[in-house]
């Protein structure tokens, strides 16, 4: 794609980025094909391509408007466009550019301004988080439907956690929301990996990944988190531990990006061994496979049930980690039955479920459908987003994939 950056951004480093990526684009419109919200309203402008035109009429110096950003609101980041496009379009971080250049251009005001503030605040601190869904259970009765779906009925609890007692040793980010919403994910990658021979730690001075920050448009308080986050782990690969293991697949995929949206700060080197040596829970048990098959025994496909696997946005498109999860769990005696459109997202992508609930609950309706079409007794996935977001449309079960191998192992 031709492009005649305006003075303003031409030497920035914003600028020189998006340029590069925006010349990779060869306008094929192959993106279309797998974007949700394309799908969904049939507007160029609310599909890949589109949205392309858009920051690149930015970029240049053109007019921004409230309906430039409305169309930059409405993408998931979901990066399937990523996936399809042949010649490797990096659209998701393109998006992060024009986005927090729009914002500049077009400041919020009013509720949505708030709103967001909000999000920023109270997503992100897990004590506050915990706080307010503890005031929501109370309230649940009380709250809107489109609420109540995100607040479980009973506060969920953590099963044991195996105290450290292995030579070998990772890292564990507890994330943000996750240990209010799912406590028992992490101590079942705990238990899983206690098996296995490695101990499962956390680093109590870090905290959220800082992708809820970065992609509302606070991309100097989403660095912050992620210095943080750093700083805590840095000391403890240096004593021994093999890396920082992900359950969430959205921290890993943010996290696994730190070497290149801190490369020009003063923890820039170790950034990037950070986002080097973090590595996807089923990445782990991946290497660690024999001795789980043999830790689980002989299985009968099947015998353990007839699941349907979700896999994230952020895990098949984002890290591009595809069939792992599904091979682990047909291993561990889990029959996995087929869902149409596996590529797509189910709605939840962060805070957008929050920001733009009616496609939001559209995409999760479409999601829920192709989910249970097969009659699967459960629904697992890999991402808490996903998992809460898909619980409040569905009367199945839905959980996290490492809760079921660690099922599978006690059994």
């Amino acid at each position: 794609m031709q492009t005649n950056i305006a003075p303003e951004f031409k030497n920035t480093r914003h600028g020189r980025e998006a340029e590069q990526i925006l010349r990779t684009c060869v306008h094929c419109g192959f993106c279309t094909a797998t974007c949700p919200t394309y799908q969904l309203l049939g507007d160029e402008l609310d599909g890949p391509r589109g949205r392309i035109y858009l920051m690149k009429q930015l970029l240049e110096g053109a007019e921004v408007t409230e309906k430039t950003r409305l169309h930059l609101d409405r993408c998931l980041t979901c990066r399937s466009c990523e996936s399809t496009c042949p010649s490797g379009v990096r659209y998701g971080r393109l998006v992060d550019i024009g986005r927090e250049l729009v914002e500049k251009r077009v400041p919020r005001s009013g509720t949505e301004k708030y709103k967001r503030v909000l999000l920023r605040e109270g997503l992100t601190r897990t004590g506050l988080f915990a706080a307010g869904l503890a005031i929501g259970r109370a309230l649940r009765p009380l709250l809107p439907d489109a609420l109540k779906g995100k607040v479980p009925a009973s506060a969920p609890r953590a099963g044991h956690w195996p105290a450290p007692r292995h030579t070998r040793r990772m890292i564990a980010l507890a994330g943000c929301v996750q240990p209010a919403l799912a406590p028992d994910i992490n101590a079942a990658a705990a238990r899983v990996l206690d098996k296995l021979g490695i101990s499962l730690i956390e680093a109590p001075a870090a905290g959220c990944c800082g992708a809820v920050r970065f992609h509302l448009n606070d991309h100097e308080g989403g660095l912050e988190d992620a210095r943080r986050n750093v700083t805590a782990w840095l000391p403890l690969l240096d004593q021994g531990c093999e890396g920082v293991v992900m359950t969430a697949s959205g921290c890993g995929a943010f996290v696994r990006d730190y070497g290149h949206i801190l490369e020009d700060d003063a923890c820039a080197g170790a950034s990037a061994r950070i986002a080097l040596e973090t590595f996807d829970l089923s990445e782990v048990l991946a290497r660690e496979r024999e001795a789980l098959i043999a830790l689980l025994g002989s299985r009968k496909p099947g015998s353990r049930g007839r699941i349907a696997f979700h896999p994230p946005c952020t895990l098949q498109h984002g890290q591009k980690i595809r069939g792992v999860v599904e091979s682990l769990l047909t291993a561990a005696g889990y029959e996995l039955v087929p869902v149409q459109d596996s590529h797509l997202c189910c709605g939840s992508a962060g805070t957008y479920s929050l920001l733009q609930p009616e496609l939001s609950e559209r995409l999760r309706a479409n999601k829920v459908a192709a989910l249970s079409a097969a009659g699967p007794q459960l629904i697992a996935s890999a991402n808490i987003g996903c998992i809460s977001h898909i619980a409040g449309g569905t009367q199945l079960p839905v959980r996290h994939w490492i809760e079921l191998i660690d099922a599978a192992l006690a059994a």
